[in-house]
C-alpha cells in the first residue's frame, strides 16, 4: 500500500513538471513565431497576456472536464459515463448558444449570463436525463446511459436547428460553440469560470472517500453510512457546474473527461485520493498540449480545439479499450 502510494506521488509529481513545459512551451510557442527574447522585453506585450490568459483558460478546461468525468463515472460506475454522453455538454451548450441568440451574451450582462444560461442548461439536462432513467424510484445504470445519449442527440439537433435559423453573425457565434476554442478576450469572464471551476474542484476532493465507497455498489455503502442519495446529488450538482462553467467560455470539447481518467486510472489504479487531483492534472497538460498543436500544426491557420482532441481522444481511447480487454 505504502508503495503503491509513493508511486501514484511519484506520478503525479512528473505530471506537474510536464504540466509546467508544456505551458511555458505554450507561452512562448504560437500561430506566429516570436522569439521568447523579444516577448520578455515587453515589445508585444497584448501577445504575451493573450497566450497566458489561454494557458491558463486550457489547464481551467481540462481540469474541469477531466473531473466531471471522474465524478460522473464514479458515480454511474461505468468507465464510458462522461459529460459528453450524459448529454450535459450539449445542454450547457444549447444554453449558451440561446444565450448568444437572444443577444443577452454582450454588454454588461452577458459577464453574468452567459455562464448562468450554460449552468442552466447543465442542470436542466442533467434532471430531466435523471428522471427519464428512474423506474420505480430506482436509477439504471443502463438507462441512464441511453437516456443521455437520446437527450444529447435531441439537443444536437435543436442546436443544428438554431444554427439553421440564425443571422450570418449568431451563426458565427454558434460555430464557434460547436468547435470549441480557448480564444477568449474577455479576461472577466475568464475569472469568474476559473472562480467556479476551482471552488467545484476543490470541494469534488473532499468527495474522494465518498466516491470510492460507491463504487462498491450503492447497498454495501449505504451499509457503511453514507447518505448516498443525497451524496449523489451533490457529485452531480459538482459535475453540472463544472461542465457549465468551462462550455460557456471553451464551447464544446469532447473526449477530454473520457480518456484522461482512463488514462490516470491505469497509470494511478481507482483510489479517489489519487485519480482525481491527477485527472485534474492530466486533463490541464493534456489540453494545452492540444491547444498548443492547434496552433502550429497548421500555422498560421488555427484548427479548433475540438477537432484536436477528437483526432487524438478516438484513437487513444480505442487503444486503451483494447489493451484492457487483452
Amino acid at each position: 500500500m505504502v508503495i503503491r502510494e509513493m508511486k501514484s506521488k511519484n506520478i503525479i509529481g512528473l505530471l506537474i513538471l510536464l504540466l509546467m513545459v508544456m505551458a511555458v512551451l505554450s507561452v512562448f510557442i504560437g500561430a506566429v513565431w516570436i522569439s521568447p527574447l523579444r516577448l520578455l522585453s515587453g515589445q508585444n506585450p497584448d501577445i504575451l497576456r493573450l497566450r497566458i490568459v489561454r494557458t491558463i483558460l486550457a489547464f481551467i478546461a481540462g481540469a474541469g472536464l477531466s473531473a466531471a468525468g471522474v465524478i460522473l463515472q464514479g458515480l454511474l460506475r461505468n468507465p464510458l459515463a462522461e459529460p459528453c454522453v450524459l448529454g450535459i455538454s450539449s445542454g450547457a451548450g444549447l444554453g449558451a448558444a440561446s444565450c448568444i441568440v437572444l443577444g443577452l451574451s454582450s454588454g454588461a450582462l452577458g459577464l453574468g449570463f452567459l455562464p448562468l444560461m450554460a449552468f442552466l442548461g447543465a442542470l436542466l439536462t442533467m434532471i430531466l436525463v435523471y428522471n427519464l432513467a428512474k423506474t420505480n424510484g430506482k436509477i439504471s445504470i443502463y438507462n441512464l446511459l441511453l437516456s443521455g445519449v437520446i437527450v444529447s442527440a435531441v439537443l444536437s439537433a435543436i442546436l443544428i436547428f438554431m444554427v439553421s435559423i440564425s443571422t450570418r453573425e449568431g451563426l458565427h457565434s454558434i460555430l464557434w460553440w460547436l468547435l470549441g476554442s480557448l480564444q477568449q478576450f474577455d479576461l472577466k469572464l475568464v475569472i469568474v469560470t476559473g472562480v467556479i471551476v476551482t471552488a467545484c474542484l476543490s470541494a469534488s476532493l473532499i468527495f474522494w472517500r465518498d466516491l470510492n465507497i460507491i463504487t462498491l455498489g450503492e447497498e454495501p455503502a449505504i451499509h457503511l453510512g453514507l447518505r448516498v442519495e443525497a451524496i449523489k446529488k451533490i457529485l452531480f450538482i459538482l459535475a453540472s457546474l463544472l461542465t457549465a462553467g468551462v462550455v460557456s467560455v471553451c464551447g464544446l470539447i469532447g473526449f477530454v473527461g473520457l480518456i484522461v481518467p482512463h488514462l490516470m486510472r491505469i497509470l494511478l489504479g481507482p483510489n479517489h485520493k489519487f485519480l482525481l487531483p491527477s485527472s485534474i492534472i492530466g486533463g490541464g497538460l493534456f489540453l494545452i498540449t492540444c491547444d498548443l498543436l492547434s496552433r502550429t500544426l497548421l500555422s498560421p491557420v488555427e484548427i479548433p480545439i475540438g477537432v484536436i482532441t477528437a483526432l487524438i481522444g478516438g484513437p487513444l481511447f480505442i487503444t486503451l479499450l483494447r489493451r484492457k480487454r487483452g
